[in-house]
């Protein structure tokens, strides 16, 4: 057993500061095991969000010395003896006490992807996948929606303004996992780039480095979703051959009819307006 120093964020909205406080950490702790001693010893009313304590429910999230991380994977082991450790609810969220943001926006951002969208000719039982797309699928639902990588992303953490138009690295994903699944015969590149703005991504990879899940966001999602968006938008080929029927046409774009829901009588589910052609 040791003391050490945790300095934690207390306060809700954009009225806080960071209260520094001196607790026991034993062998084999991680973060939340100490934000729990501390709740039960010296200030009970200390608000934090967790679930499985096991990486499982991404509820945890916070940042500590600066770093997004899951509080139940973080063990004290990596912090040197007299190091100071500090956390903070995550930066690019509303705070809405002490450690617990409102995580609302990825939410929203969800029900405004459509869904999957398969052949209506093609039976339950008649789907047939090779194994290199089941694999790319498999990586993509290892996602636990912990939103780290859409806090760490610098489109919204440090413009806001774009957090209408931007729908954060977790749900390009999500996009590009639709987009990818051979039995989804919707194109969903218009929207990649017009709804959820695949244009304001840039690639750092600051996504990628947080995931606790070690998703290659970037490379294997964002990047191959920004190269199918280019070919159909840029390359005088693609658009040459559509014309003369060399290549066929693309299959129905998918129009953005899912929206959050506005009203106790709005389920959110959408109406269609605008059908695909």
């Amino acid at each position: 057993m040791s003391e050490r120093t945790f300095r934690v964020w207390r306060g809700s909205g954009d009225e806080g500061r960071l209260t520094e406080y001196t607790v026991e950490v034993h062998e084999g702790e991680v973060v939340l095991d100490v934000l729990h001693r501390l709740q039960a010893t010296e200030v009970p009313d200390l608000a934090v969000r967790w679930n499985c304590k096991a990486g499982k429910c991404g509820s945890c999230s916070v940042e500590i010395n600066g770093r997004p991380r899951l509080s139940c994977m973080t063990r004290m082991s990596v912090f040197e003896p007299d190091e100071v450790v500090t956390v903070t609810p995550m930066r690019t969220f509303p705070v809405v006490r002490d450690l617990v943001c409102d995580v609302g926006f990825n939410y929203r951002k969800a029900m405004e992807i459509p869904s999957f969208a398969p052949d209506p000719a093609t039976g339950p039982g008649d789907f047939r996948m090779a194994q290199v797309d089941v694999e790319r699928s498999q990586e993509f639902r290892k996602c636990i929606e912990c939103f780290l990588c859409n806090n760490v992303c610098h489109v919204i953490r440090d413009h806001e303004e774009n957090m209408e138009h931007f729908s954060g690295p977790r749900f390009l994903m999500r996009v590009a996992e639709l987009e990818m699944h051979p039995e989804d015969t919707a194109d969903r590149r218009r929207i990649a780039q017009d709804d959820f703005g695949m244009g304001y991504c840039n690639i750092t990879k600051c996504c990628t480095e947080v995931c606790p899940e070690g998703i290659h966001i970037t490379d294997n999602a964002l990047i191959p979703l920004k190269e199918r968006v280019v070919d159909r938008k840029y390359d005088p080929l693609v658009w040459l051959g559509s014309k003369i029927g060399v290549r066929p046409k693309d299959t129905p774009i998918v129009p953005n009819i899912r929206r959050p829901a506005t009203g106790p009588e709005d389920t959110g589910s959408g109406t269609p307006t605008d059908p695909a052609t």
